[in-house]
């Protein structure tokens, strides 16, 4: 793998730790519910995915254990303490070729047979080492211009800025 490319998949976290926080005091402008909190993680769940799979467990251990009687604040900062240690990794090939299957996952049943296999044979690809992490990452934004899932529209991981080699 060239230098460019090995460069374009060493993500640093501080994109990804500026944006948190940026949406987090927002977040806490608006006012903190339990339900703007699983809205948030939502967002970013296949981010902590990438950065920390024992993270995003932990996270969303967290998330569903809480209840009623749970206070908001305390939850959120606890919350967005474990997101923060979260970020503070970088994401491997292996973590990131993870969460390029399960959000591929969502577009299979819009997708034609030559499509998954295109999107399937990038991925395996961007894993092998032989594209860097913005190919698969492009075809899946490709493919969601074609096929819009709100759900996925939503994904931090899948923000085109976080991912550039000059984002750092």
């Amino acid at each position: 793998m060239d230098a460019a490319m090995k460069d374009a998949d060493n993500l640093t976290t501080t994109p990804f730790q500026a944006q948190a926080h940026a949406q987090w005091q927002h977040l806490l402008a608006e006012g903190l519910s339990r339900g703007a909190l699983v809205r948030f993680h939502s967002r970013y769940k296949y981010l902590v995915m990438a950065c920390s799979p024992q993270a995003y467990r932990e996270l969303g251990r967290l998330l569903g254990s809480m209840s009623g009687d749970d206070d908001p604040q305390q939850l959120g900062a606890n919350y967005f303490n474990l997101l923060l240690q979260a970020l503070q990794h970088t994401p491997s090939r292996g973590t990131h070729t993870n969460v390029l299957q399960h959000l591929s996952g969502y577009l299979r049943p819009v997708l034609a047979q030559h499509e998954r296999r295109q999107l399937q044979e990038t991925i395996s690809h961007y894993q092998q080492g032989i594209v860097p992490l913005t190919a698969p990452l492009a075809l899946l934004r490709h493919h969601l211009h074609g096929h819009p899932d709100p759900y996925l529209l939503q994904q931090v991981y899948l923000q085109p800025a976080l991912h550039s080699p000059d984002a750092a």
